[in-house]
């Protein structure tokens, strides 16, 4: 007989009752087996029109996830500016047991013993100090605003590496007043706050230390107008926040990758 109105599509001859129990089972896998393979082939279908799957997955460089990061950054930063009038750039000291604390001031100790020890040869050597004025001058050209001819020129005249260098070669260079114009200049150009400074690199005789407190100092009034830029842009930036945040949202939008599409997403 034919299993629930099944009709018999092998042989005429009627089966046995095992025969239709082994039918019955097989029919029964069959039905099951198609209910799935119908299934599957309903999903792949629905999604494989779907425009998802239209179009291979966007490969996205580590470039474009950085500018995004960045943009991201920049427009923290920036409202962050805008609406903290207290904000201020500090300087982070790494802590002094900590091994980065450790290793940092381990090379710095050895840069300055070795640069004492050339000062102190006979006869001395210069090189790596005339290269230490060469950085502060083109720190000290940073601060300067636009129209500082002047002062530009008379920085550029005086710490003059080549003129420098030729001194050295004839024993005639004078790095304890180079150092004392380099303090001089650093007193006209930092703030108030750093006059204190300016005070104790005065009264400091050791060249190497003057030299070593020098960058400290220097690096202060990096902050210190880095502080200033700050509180100076910080009307403008109010007035503008909401058309930058606009824009710069539009960038992290158009930068960040995106799967909204998911090939195979149900």
């Amino acid at each position: 007989m034919p299993f629930n109105g099944e009709k018999q599509c092998v042989g005429e001859d009627q089966p046995s009752d095992s025969d239709s129990s082994r039918f019955s089972e097989s029919m029964a896998s069959l039905s099951d087996y198609e209910c799935s393979r119908q299934s599957f082939t309903s999903d792949s279908s629905s999604k494989s029109s779907s425009p998802a799957s239209t179009s291979p997955p966007r490969v996205v460089t580590f470039d474009e996830v950085m500018a995004a990061a960045r943009n991201l950054s920049n427009m923290t930063l920036a409202h962050e500016i805008a609406v903290n009038e207290n904000f201020q750039l500090k300087q982070e000291a790494l802590p002094e047991n900590s091994l980065a604390g450790r290793v940092k001031h381990i090379v710095h100790q050895a840069f300055w013993d070795v640069l004492a020890s050339e000062l102190n040869a006979d006869p001395p050597e210069f090189e790596h100090a005339i290269k230490l004025f060469e950085e502060i001058r083109e720190i000290l050209l940073s601060f300067l605003t636009p129209g500082g001819n002047r002062l530009h020129n008379q920085i550029c005249e005086v710490l003059d590496t080549d003129l420098i260098r030729q001194q050295a070669e004839h024993g005639a260079v004078d790095i304890q007043g180079l150092a004392n114009y380099v303090i001089s200049t650093m007193g006209k150009l930092c703030a108030p706050v750093r006059d204190n400074n300016i005070r104790e690199l005065k009264a400091t005789g050791n060249i190497v230390e003057v030299l070593r407190q020098i960058f400290h100092v220097l690096d202060l009034m990096k902050m210190d107008m880095a502080n200033f830029t700050i509180m100076s842009l910080r009307p403008h930036l109010q007035r503008q926040l909401v058309e930058y945040e606009r824009t710069k949202f539009q960038e992290i939008l158009e930068e960040t990758p995106r799967k909204a599409e998911v090939v195979g997403a149900s």
